[in-house]
C-alpha cells in the first residue's frame, strides 16, 4: 500500500463462520510496525536459539500456516502465526533465490500478507522472529511451495482507470468475470481495500455476484485522492476457480458539484463546493412519463447523439431525434441534455419523456462544467428511482448500503484513535 495507517477507510473486519478457507487477512495497516502482544515460553519446535551456554530466549514464535513444507499453496496465501511473551515481532519472506517479499502484518498482529500474489510454482521460506524483554530472538521458519498456475482463472476489472478525476458522488466499481459466490465474497472484500487522503469513512456493497462497488458514507471530500486495491490473484474464488491478478487504481476526487433539481418549481439547482452558483429553468417528464425522483450519478456525457425509441415505442409513440449536451442519469434512459423545443415551457410544464430537459445555452453550461460521478436529485415527481437502473449507490440510505456488504460493517475508530478522520476536518454534502 501506498499510504500510512490513518488513511486507511476503515470497512468491517469481523469473520463469518463457515467452511475453512485460506485465510483472509483483516483490512490492512499500510505502514504498520511489525509488533505482537504475546506471552508465554518456549517449546516451539521449529523455534531455535543459539546462546553459548546461556538460559534459552524468554519469547517463543509458531508459524500456523502455512505448514512446514507443505505443497500446491495459493499464491494468494497469507502467513498465520503466534508468539508468546513477545514484546516485538518481525515477518520475512523470501524466494528460493533469496529476495524478500513485501507485505504487511494485519492490525491483529497474528497475520502477515504479501503485498502481491506471489509466483505460482515458487519455493518460499517465512522467518517469524520474536524478541522478549530479555532481548534474545526466537525464530520459527516454514518453507512452502505454491501451486502451479490454474487453468480456471476469474478476470478482475476496474471501470475507472489511474488518474481519472470524477465527481463527489463516483462509486467505485470492481467486476469479475465470473461470479463469485456467497460464502466467497467475504474472503474477497477482506483483500480489497480502500485508501483516502484525507480520511473517509466507507464500505464495499454487492450489486450483484460479479460486481461490487463501494461509497463513502457522505460524498466524497472534493480534491481527495483516493487509491483502491483489489488481491485477487490466486485467491481461491469457488469452484476450482481463481483470481487471475491483483488490481491497484488511484484516481483523484474533483471539486463539489451538486445538482438539486425541485419539480415543484421546476427548477435546477447547481451548487459548487457548498455554494450556489447557478438556477436553471428545466421541463420534467409529462405525466404519462414521469422522470424518476431520487439521487444519481452522471455516467457518461455524449455532445452530440441521438434519441431512437422507434423499435421500443413504435411508430406511433416512438421517436428519433438529435440531441446535444446529454448526460446518462439511468440505464432506462433518462439524461440531462439540451431540449431547444421545450425551451418555451421550461420552468412551467413538464414535457418530456422523463428527462431533464435545459435550454441550449445551460445545456452547454453544464456539459462544461460537470464531470461523471457528479450527483443530480430530482424531488417530487410520480415516479421513484429503482435500485440498479444507474448508479444508485446514493439513493440508498447508509444503514442499506451496509447490507450489501459481504463483511460485517465496524464503525470507524473513537476521536483520538490514529485510524479515524481528523476532528476539525470539514464536512461534506450528506447523503440525501
Amino acid at each position: 500500500m501506498r499510504a500510512s495507517q490513518d488513511e486507511l477507510i476503515r470497512g468491517g473486519t469481523a469473520r463469518r463462520g463457515g467452511r475453512r478457507r485460506v485465510f483472509a487477512a483483516a483490512v490492512l495497516a499500510a505502514a504498520m510496525a511489525l509488533t505482537g502482544c504475546t506471552s508465554g515460553d518456549g517449546g516451539d519446535k521449529s523455534s531455535s536459539w543459539q546462546g553459548g551456554g546461556e538460559s534459552g530466549p524468554k519469547a517463543a514464535a509458531t508459524i500456523t500456516e502455512p505448514a512446514a513444507d507443505a505443497k500446491d499453496v495459493p499464491a494468494s496465501t497469507a502467513l498465520s502465526f503466534t508468539t508468546k511473551d513477545a514484546e516485538e515481532t518481525t515477518v520475512e519472506l523470501k524466494d528460493s533465490a533469496g529476495k524478500a517479499v513485501e507485505g504487511q502484518l494485519a492490525k491483529d498482529g497474528k497475520s502477515w500478507l504479501p503485498d502481491g500474489a506471489l509466483d505460482y510454482g515458487e519455493t518460499y521460506t517465512a522467518t517469524v522472529t520474536a524478541t522478549g524483554d530479555d532481548g534474545k530472538p526466537a525464530t520459527a521458519t516454514s518453507t512452502f511451495t505454491t501451486m502451479a498456475k490454474p487453468g480456471k482463472q476469474i478476470r478482475v476489472t476496474s471501470f475507472l482507470g489511474d488518474n481519472q478525476v470524477v465527481g463527489v458522488a463516483m462509486p467505485l466499481i470492481v467486476k469479475f468475470g465470473r461470479a463469485i459466490p456467497e460464502d466467497y465474497r467475504d474472503d474477497l472484500q477482506r483483500r480489497m481495500t480502500v485508501t483516502a487522503k484525507p480520511v473517509q469513512e466507507g464500505i464495499w456493497h454487492w450489486v450483484s455476484p460479479t460486481e461490487v462497488h463501494y461509497r463513502p458514507k457522505v460524498y466524497w471530500k472534493a480534491n481527495s485522492t483516493v487509491s483502491y486495491k483489489v488481491q485477487a490473484g490466486g485467491l481461491p474464488l469457488g469452484d476450482g476457480w481463481y483470481g487471475r491478478s491483483d488490481l491497484t487504481v488511484d484516481i483523484k476526487i474533483g471539486p463539489s458539484f451538486v445538482m438539486t433539481v425541485e419539480n415543484r418549481t421546476k427548477r435546477m439547482t447547481v451548487t459548487k463546493d457548498g455554494k450556489v452558483i447557478k438556477t436553471i429553468l428545466v421541463s420534467l417528464g409529462k405525466k404519462t412519463t414521469p422522470s424518476s425522483s431520487g439521487t444519481m450519478v452522471v455516467i457518461e456525457k455524449l455532445r452530440h447523439t441521438v434519441f431512437d425509441t422507434m423499435e421500443e415505442l413504435g411508430p406511433e409513440e416512438g421517436y428519433r431525434t438529435e440531441i446535444d449536451y446529454a448526460q446518462r442519469l439511468t440505464w432506462g434512459g433518462e439524461f440531462i441534455h439540451a431540449a431547444p423545443w421545450s425551451e418555451g415551457v421550461q420552468g412551467r410544464t413538464n414535457v418530456s419523456h422523463g428527462c431533464v430537459n435545459v435550454s441550449m445555452k445551460d445545456g452547454n453550461w453544464l456539459f462544461a462544467n460537470t464531470r461523471m460521478g457528479d450527483p443530480i436529485t430530482v424531488k417530487g415527481t410520480e415516479r421513484k428511482l429503482q435500485n440498479g437502473n444507474g448508479w444508485t449507490d446514493w439513493n440508498m440510505s447508509w444503514d442499506e448500503y451496509v447490507k450489501g456488504s459481504a463483511v460485517p460493517y465496524e464503525p470507524p475508530a473513537e476521536p483520538g484513535d490514529d485510524t479515524s478522520p481528523a476532528a476539525d476536518e470539514p464536512s461534506v454534502e450528506p447523503t440525501p
